[in-house]
């Protein structure tokens, strides 16, 4: 038998070391390669989680919004009501008189108009209706001391539709108020144009759920009120 002399031995001990680190090496290598594949697997599935999600989201919003559009087909083709982004506006000289919460009689019959629709389009998805009234923001002249400001006078407007609505068959469960003042205008404030966009009422389906304030606006200071 040939026996290895010392010299051999020893490269022999300095080999098999070297063996065993870089097996060790490629180890570790393959487990953070496979940990990194797993962690692009997992974001990966997120993401199209979450894209279809959003998907899901956009269709229910759009069979929403064209529900709605064929709900108020009739108003909506007078032209004195508008839909934008699931939310009903009237212009508030189609409602009421300037700085007034007494309804005109037109106004009071286009209301009633949307009562039946309205109702339906609610009891099918269990949703109620938040009424909000806006103002521009000029401030009450001295002469009118019925209201306080604009806030309060938004608050007794969206009432009076509320009421009104009910008055016409409305169920109080469905309905409720809110007052936004000059806040949260569509045009600028800067004309008298502008300003009567502003002075409006809006009608938005929410959620039973949904906490009035946080349906309307969460940045938004809002008074909510049951009829």
């Amino acid at each position: 038998m040939m026996e290895l002399d010392d010299g051999d031995a020893t490269a022999q001990q300095h080999v098999a070391p070297v063996w065993a680190v870089f097996g060790d090496l490629m180890s570790g290598l393959l487990g953070a390669f496979v940990l990194v594949l797993v962690g692009v697997l997992v974001v990966q599935m997120d993401l199209v989680a979450n894209l279809q999600a959003e998907v899901q989201k956009r269709q229910i919003e759009e069979q929403r919004r064209m529900a709605l559009e064929k709900a108020l087909a009739v108003p909506l083709a007078s032209g004195r009501v508008t839909l934008n982004n699931g939310r009903i506006g009237i212009s508030g000289s189609v409602l009421f008189p300037v700085n007034s919460d007494q309804l005109r009689p037109e106004g009071r019959q286009l209301l009633k108009s949307l009562v039946h629709p309205l109702h339906v389009y609610l009891g099918e998805r269990g949703e109620i209706l938040m009424v909000s009234g806006f103002t521009d923001d000029k401030p009450i002249s001295d002469g009118n001391r019925k209201f306080e400001d604009n806030l309060e006078l938004s608050a007794q407007r969206a009432l009076t539709v509320t009421r009104a609505l009910i008055d016409e068959g409305m169920p109080r469960a469905q309905v409720f108020a809110a007052a936004f003042g000059a806040e949260q205008p569509v045009a600028s404030n800067t004309d008298e144009k502008g300003r009567a966009l502003n002075r409006r009422v809006e009608m938005a389906p929410v959620p039973r759920s949904a906490n009035p304030q946080s349906a309307a606006s969460p940045s938004a200071p809002t008074q909510a009120a049951r009829p």
